[in-house]
């Protein structure tokens, strides 16, 4: 995947023209302005143009049968030139998104591919999946991970992609993906041969590269705030809660209140019909800014978990580069060992304990004459050829995906910045309607209250 051109090679942005009243607007982060080379650095993000994608219209299909499904309506707006036309558009259901998702991930290794909501959740165990909520929320997750694909110069003008929101015979074309694969199928290779006490889950790169040791860092200060905010905003929505009954229970009270005032009975009244407004209206600023800030928060975490993902993989392309590095030092040490032998030369080496150890078992089953040592030397010169074909791709593997990673980052980070930008945008939006609405409701009893007549 590496090699393939098509995948990697960079494209230049191209600014839409946002006189029509129809093209989307692309300004703010996430999208660059400018074809200027010379402002931008060789791992800064170059778009071809512009996907702006929505998802809409949950559909329950098959309602009567064992099949049922939701299906979607995705839409897009583009100038891509990979796609035929500025606005496509087709139904889609889940099980198609976890297609798209997934051989994205295989065709594009090195690139941040969105999460998708978790399909196993209590909706689907208690028979709720169907419920206007639950659709309603899967839209919302929806729309977030295709508008992260167009967010991303990649991505966006994947074929597979293009067929997603293009086809109509998408379900042919799934299969022609998997069975002809835009890249070339992995080959078993040296490292396929390597046992696994040589190659395991627990190796470190033992010349880590601090730039993406600064990386990882990032990553996990990140992470750690948003666990944090996501913890505490729990916290605040689950006092709302609470304070949105003692609120209810609050305007009961003042109502009973006014059945023995009977002075004051219409101006309590009106007294408790606020306090039930501003209740209600807590309940929904609740439902409608807080719970998608959250929702959107863990969303940016499993976002976060993909990028980390590639991360972990760029290392393991490094680690498998140092151990086939220190795999070809040992089949060359054992080969100069024999040689040595031959020539007369035993010890020479300097190869311990266990090259003395080896030597002794050979002689105690008479396989130490210089014939075996001559056919075993043939066998270790043809392994130490296919060692350092395999070092050398190794290690362009490692630099390439190492550059890719730099340019994924940047990608990242313009991403990270336009949806932080929405999530907090929205919830100071939410805030500032609530309190406006709640400003209302009281200014409005103020009056009723002076009116009250105190005889003193």
């Amino acid at each position: 995947m590496l090699g393939d051109d098509d995948v990697f090679d960079s494209v230049t942005w191209e600014t839409p023209d946002t006189q029509d009243d129809e093209q989307p607007s692309t300004s703010g982060p996430g999208f660059r302005q400018s074809t200027d080379d010379s402002e931008t650095g060789p791992h800064d993000p170059k778009w071809e143009g512009y996907l702006i994608s929505s998802v809409k219209d949950p559909v329950k299909e098959l309602a009567e049968t064992k099949d049922a499904y939701v299906s979607y309506l995705v839409s897009a707006k583009t100038n891509l030139p990979i796609f035929s036309t500025q606005n496509p558009s087709a139904r889609r259901r889940f099980t198609d998104f976890v297609f798209l998702r997934n051989n994205l991930v295989k065709d594009f290794p090195a690139c941040v591919v969105p999460p998708l909501p978790d399909k196993h959740r209590l909706e689907y165990i208690t028979g709720d999946r169907f419920s206007p909520e639950f659709m309603e929320r899967r839209r919302q997750d929806l729309h977030r991970f295709l508008q992260r694909i167009g967010r991303h110069p990649t991505l966006q003008r994947s074929t597979l992609v293009r067929a997603f929101f293009e086809s109509t015979e998408w379900h042919v074309h799934m299969h022609q993906h998997v069975a002809h694969p835009p890249g070339p199928e992995p080959s078993p290779g040296v490292l396929d041969s390597i046992s696994d006490t040589l190659l395991n889950a627990f190796s470190r790169v033992r010349k880590p590269d601090e730039r993406f040791l600064h990386m990882r860092e990032n990553v996990d200060k990140f992470e750690e705030g948003i666990v944090a905010a996501e913890r505490l905003g729990n916290r605040i929505r689950n006092r709302t809660s609470d304070l949105t009954g003692d609120y209810h229970d609050l305007a009961v009270a003042v109502q009973g209140l006014g059945f023995l005032e009977s002075g004051i009975t219409d101006h309590l009244n009106h007294f408790s019909n606020t306090l039930l407004e501003f209740s209600a209206l807590m309940r929904h600023t609740s439902q409608m800014t807080t719970d998608p800030f959250l929702v959107h928060l863990h969303s940016l975490l499993t976002y976060s978990h993909a990028n980390r993902a590639v991360l972990k993989l760029r290392d393991q392309k490094q680690l498998d580069f140092e151990e086939l590095s220190d795999y070809l030092s040992g089949v060359t040490n054992e080969r100069d060992r024999l040689s040595a032998i031959i020539s007369g030369h035993a010890g020479s080496t300097g190869l311990g304990i266990g090259a003395y150890l080896r030597d002794r078992v050979d002689s105690i089953r008479g396989t130490d004459d210089d014939r075996s040592r001559v056919a075993k030397m043939k066998k270790l010169d043809a392994k130490i050829k296919e060692l350092q074909d395999a070092v050398t791709t190794a290690h362009e593997t490692s630099d390439a995906f190492s550059e890719e990673t730099l340019r994924e980052q940047s990608i990242f980070q313009h991403a990270k910045e336009a949806e932080m930008k929405e999530m907090l945008g929205n919830y100071a939006d939410g805030q500032i309607e609530f309190y406006k609405a709640a400003m209302e409701e009281w200014e409005r009893i103020i009056p009723i209250i002076q009116r009250i007549r105190v005889d003193v």
